[in-house]
């Protein structure tokens, strides 16, 4: 028998993604491959040590979930935990873009980062957590 997955406040991504949105962006202004590893970093956390670790999710826990009220809706993590895995890797290849020395790579993945963070903080709609339920069904079941 398997130990439930944790489960995270619905918001707490799109608001993690709504901040992604704004630092993609000045990245992509500035070409700061600095910066783009500095999200990489965030991402890392998130995909690696659990959502509940991200820098992103403890602002939302301690700043913006205590004057929104009570939890209405929850999610498994484990798609918006591979989202960040996902965007870990476009990430990790932007800034290496910029910091080598290929701007277009990094201005490139950066974008594409970008605009998957964009339409979950406008939409809701999260393209690594459609990826990762489509994997799953596709994936044969394993067998303990």
């Amino acid at each position: 028998m398997t130990a439930p997955s944790p489960h995270v406040d619905v918001r707490a991504p799109r608001f993690a993604a709504g901040l992604t949105s704004v630092v993609l962006a000045v990245a992509l202004l500035t070409a700061g491959g600095w910066l783009v590893a500095a999200q990489a970093l965030v991402f890392a956390v998130g995909a690696l040590a659990g959502l509940r670790f991200s820098p992103y999710g403890l602002l939302f826990r301690t700043l913006v979930a205590p004057r929104l009220g009570p939890v209405r809706e929850r999610e498994p993590e484990a798609p918006p935990r591979f989202a960040q895995l996902v965007g870990l890797l476009f990430t990790v290849v932007g800034a290496a873009g910029y910091l080598l020395g290929a701007p277009a790579l990094g201005a490139v993945a950066t974008g594409l980062a970008l605009v998957a963070a964009l339409l979950n903080a406008a939409t809701g709609f999260c393209l690594g957590c459609e990826l990762y339920l489509t994997a799953r069904r596709a994936l044969p079941a394993r067998t303990a």
